[in-house]
């Protein structure tokens, strides 16, 4: 447990990112003379819009447009102003069974609703971790929990899906399955998660995410055709694979926090990125297999939230909006273990506020926080574990008096 001092220090800081926050959202609602936001430079939705506009267009009964990069700017165009920015149908299909319905409201509307109810989805999420109702309520805007509502991403909605898997799979396996197949609206956040569940022992877990994904697979096919399935790995999957080996830096990747981005950084080709990431994710997948082996002894919602930070580390696609998951982490670890230093946890959990800043600049260093958090914390972990199995004091868990 904290004392009062750390608290209040933790306040300070949770209170600093909560108003870089607002600064951000008060530049993103401000408009230029072409009505585009002043910070995005486009619609004040951002990526929202192609959610909105996915769904419309499955509506109208063109839903083959989205599969066809210029036939879907056009219809953006039409829509939002020919000055529109290019932008990208980048997710599977699965996911215009949320925005169909979405798209049937005015975009503002959708958007409020959209973000919302995906906060809401976070927040019992967090109710999970049983920390004081202030805490829970600071973490709602954290600061990766704040780029998301900025970029109209849907981080709240994939890291409530992600944690909630974890915290539920030791007590209520179906369920967590289910979330997890859910999950694949996003699939790459969702990589280490058959480990953790074979390493868990919870085939029944394997089995809910795997009957739940078909049945999003089938559900999507009956209301917009199979075909929607044959565009996505012909069409959307090459297109973004192409859009992240573009040469460093671009300006989508001012949001990056990868080990593929840190090897373009470096100056490594395609394929010296691919292998530097291929070796973070499988370090990602072994310490995953690690902490969920029933035998680790750990506080099930600090194994949970760690995991949450690996499953970032052993994607190649990740930016400051997917980084939830490791905000909560930082967060959370800090008001349960007193090893950990004040100022270093402070500019960890202030990361992805500033982490544009330095991409801007052409230095792609983004996952370097996090892969340091991750790996301080699995080493501490494991020498808890073995203090714990040597009959040692080890009083490391995330209460609700923290």
């Amino acid at each position: 447990m904290r004392d009062r001092q750390d608290l209040q220090f933790a306040a300070v800081i949770a209170g600093c990112g909560i108003l870089v926050g607002l600064v951000y959202q008060f530049q993103l609602w401000t408009f230029r003379p072409d009505g585009y936001s002043a910070l995005s430079e486009r619609l004040a939705y951002w990526d929202f819009t192609n959610l909105w506009s996915g769904g419309r267009l499955a509506v109208e009964g063109r839903v083959d447009a989205i599969f066809d990069v210029e036939a879907y700017r056009l219809a953006l165009r039409g829509w939002f102003g020919s000055g529109l920015p290019d932008q990208e149908w980048s997710y599977p299909p699965s996911i215009l069974l949320i925005g169909v319905p979405l798209s049937i409201l005015p975009l503002p509307l959708a958007y409020g609703l959209w973000t919302a109810a995906t906060l809401a989805c976070l927040y019992l999420v967090l109710r999970n971790l049983q920390l004081p109702a202030i805490v829970t309520l600071a973490l709602l805007f954290s600061p990766a929990a704040v780029m998301n509502s900025i970029f109209g991403q849907n981080g709240a909605l994939t890291a409530a899906l992600l944690i909630g898997t974890l915290l539920l799979l030791p007590h209520r396996p179906v369920l967590a399955g289910i979330l997890a197949g859910l999950l694949t609206i996003k699939p790459h956040l969702g990589l280490l998660l058959p480990f953790c569940f074979l390493a868990a022992g919870q085939y029944r877990a394997i089995v809910a995410a795997i009957l739940t994904t078909v049945m999003l697979v089938g559900l999507t096919g009956l209301f917009f055709g199979f075909d929607v399935w044959l565009g996505f790995f012909k069409e959307t999957g090459p297109l973004m694979q192409k859009i992240m080996e573009a040469e460093y830096p671009q300006p989508y990747h001012k949001n990056a926090l990868t080990a593929f981005i840190l090897g373009r950084w470096l100056g490594f080709g395609i394929a010296g990125a691919y292998i530097l990431q291929a070796l973070v994710s499988l370090l990602a997948i072994i310490a995953s297999v690690r902490i969920w082996r029933p035998q680790f002894v750990m506080d099930n919602r600090l194994r949970a939230l760690l995991t949450g930070v690996l499953a970032i580390l052993a994607t190649p696609y990740a930016y400051s909006y997917d980084a939830i998951p490791y905000c909560l982490a930082v967060a959370c670890f800090f008001l349960a273990d007193r090893r950990l230093p004040r100022w270093p946890i402070a500019v960890a959990y202030l990361w992805p506020l500033f982490l544009h800043v330095l991409n801007g600049q052409g230095i792609g260093i983004g996952i370097l926080p996090l892969a340091i958090f991750a790996g301080v914390m699995i080493r501490l972990a494991i020498l808890d574990d073995r203090s714990a199995k040597a009959g040692s004091s080890v009083n490391i868990a995330l209460s609700k008096a923290s």
